[in-house]
């Protein structure tokens, strides 16, 4: 079925990157930009033997969630996918993601649903690294986020995810760069909106000259308000050669978690959550369902700059954290002192995506643990656990489902562990990113070494049966091909044949219809 020229599908579902899931003549589609229940016109920009990529062209019945998105610049700048989804509708397709990742890659189901956490739909990022590029096609300089599946800068004026104040420097920007020497030399600037100082990171990738130190000065103090100083930073090469250049008398850069009264200081290049109103309420959740005790001893894993650790630690337990990056770990054993926790605290640097059954054992016992693994999730630490080290309560927080569902696959079907409660965290609102937390608790015993490896074995032949399987559909389908052009060069040399056979024959009945002769 065709709609001017293209295609047409209906939308059945959506996928964890937010776009519409449809099947036509056996592929999958995954289509940027539809709804579900809707029916929409599109076209491929990538073409597999068994799914496409597709955007919308047209919608052609439109799903009751849909509106109209705020921002001018949605559709090409790859900051947000999902501004043309009602907010709660977002909230709702999140949680159903969840829901379904647990189910179809863990085989886990949550004995209950958490309520989702959600906040303000805009002005939430109050982190965010933005390009700069020196344009002359363009006149100038453009200051944004990369257009979707490009390595373009978007030509943006406004960004309704940032906070107003910050969003307004945009075009501000755009013209302050374009006058300095090292314009062509500056890739990229960094935001970190701060309690009490806004800072902007300049990656310079030459030195900057004695005019241009006068130029960042002077637009600091243009944008500053009375209530906030906008301080310049410089980036010379990797993120941990920054360093403040104006002014110097600024306030610390820290974020609040109110409930637990930590401050924590970071440097505008360190790792923190983008949505600090949203991280109170994160965090407030996750320790509800950890529940730490006073004079329990509790694991934070990949723990940061110490998010979660301190705030477990106000609580009277005594807490061990790991992370794997030296910068991080530093700044956390600095803010633990700031904070006055340093007897509660003690921090460690290790590869978790390494730790084994022994490692893990040699830590001593915990009575808890809270595990905040980056995207790839924290396999290797849930399956070095045993009976003999396995603490009774997990709290999982996630900013990936899949990997979230496959870590709890393992805790559930082979470490004894019940999945008690999951639910969403809309931390990034207008994008498919889903940010969740889990609460697992120990009901039974684990596998033995044995028998879990007889199962990785089990699926290590199901996935090399799957994979020799798909590989003899492609050679099918190749040979398929292969014939049916085989059959069409011997369709079109058969006639050629039939032709200069019977040359005389069509020549003459060209001439008597007045035609040029061809075969």
């Amino acid at each position: 079925m065709t709609h001017s020229s293209n295609p047409v599908a209906l939308i059945e579902s959506l996928d964890f990157e937010g776009r519409g899931v449809a099947h036509v003549e056996g592929k999958t589609l995954f289509i940027e930009g539809a709804l579900p229940y809707e029916k929409v016109s599109y076209s491929s920009f990538r073409k597999k033997p068994s799914f496409e990529n597709a955007d919308t062209v047209s919608v052609l019945k439109e799903s009751f969630v849909r509106t109209t998105p705020r921002c001018s610049h949605f559709g090409v700048c790859g900051g947000c996918s999902m501004q043309h989804v009602e907010p709660t509708a977002q909230v709702a397709m999140k949680q159903r993601v969840l829901e379904d990742n647990l189910a179809h890659i863990g085989k886990v189901k949550a004995e209950r649903i958490l309520p989702p956490i959600a906040g303000p739909a805009w002005g939430y990022r109050h982190r965010a690294r933005m390009s700069a590029r020196f344009v002359e096609k363009k006149g100038g300089v453009l200051v944004g986020f990369h257009e979707k599946r490009s390595s373009f800068i978007a030509d943006m004026h406004e960004c309704h995810i940032l906070p107003k104040h910050i969003s307004d420097l945009i075009d501000p920007l755009r013209e302050f760069i374009a006058t300095l020497s090292i314009k062509q030399r500056m890739p990229q600037v960094e935001i970190a909106v701060g309690a009490e100082v806004d800072i902007l990171v300049f990656r310079n990738m030459d030195d900057i000259t004695t005019d241009d130190e006068r130029r960042f000065a002077e637009f600091a103090d243009l944008h500053r308000s009375a209530e906030r100083p906008l301080q310049i930073w410089l980036q010379p090469k990797g993120p941990d050669t920054c360093y403040p250049i104006y002014p110097l008398d600024a306030p610390k850069l820290t974020y609040r978690i109110d409930d637990f009264n930590v401050e924590m200081p970071y440097y505008p290049t360190e790792f923190t959550q983008v949505n600090p109103q949203i991280n109170n309420v994160m965090v407030g959740r996750a320790l509800k369902l950890l529940d730490p005790q006073p004079g329990e001893r509790i694991a934070d894993m990949f723990c940061g700059i110490g998010n979660f650790t301190l705030p477990i630690a106000r609580s009277g337990a005594i807490v061990h954290g790991m992370e794997g990056s030296e910068a991080l770990v530093k700044r956390a054993v600095e803010n633990a002192t700031h904070n006055a926790l340093q007897d509660k605290v003690s921090y460690e640097m290790a590869n978790l995506f390494d730790v084994t059954e022994e490692s893990f054992a040699a830590l001593g016992q915990f009575d808890k643990m809270l595990i905040d693994p980056p995207r790839d999730g924290a396999i290797q630490l849930v399956k070095a656990l045993n009976d003999e080290t396995a603490p009774p309560r997990i709290v999982y927080v996630s900013c990936n489902p899949a990997t979230l569902a496959r870590d709890a696959g393992v805790l559930v079907h082979t470490k004894g562990y019940t999945l008690k409660a999951a639910g969403i965290i809309n931390m990034f609102p207008h994008t498919a990113h889903v940010e969740s937390v889990a609460l697992f608790e120990k009901t039974g015993p684990c596998m033995s070494r044995e028998a879990i490896a007889a199962i990785e074995a089990e699926e290590q032949a199901r996935r090399e049966a799957a994979k020799a399987a798909k590989k003899e559909r492609e050679a099918q389908e190749a040979r398929r091909k292969a014939e049916e052009e085989a059959a069409r060069i011997a369709k079109k040399a058969a006639r050629h044949e039939h032709y200069l056979a019977n040359k005389e024959y069509y020549d003459a009945r060209s001439a008597a219809n007045g035609e040029v002769p061809s075969e």
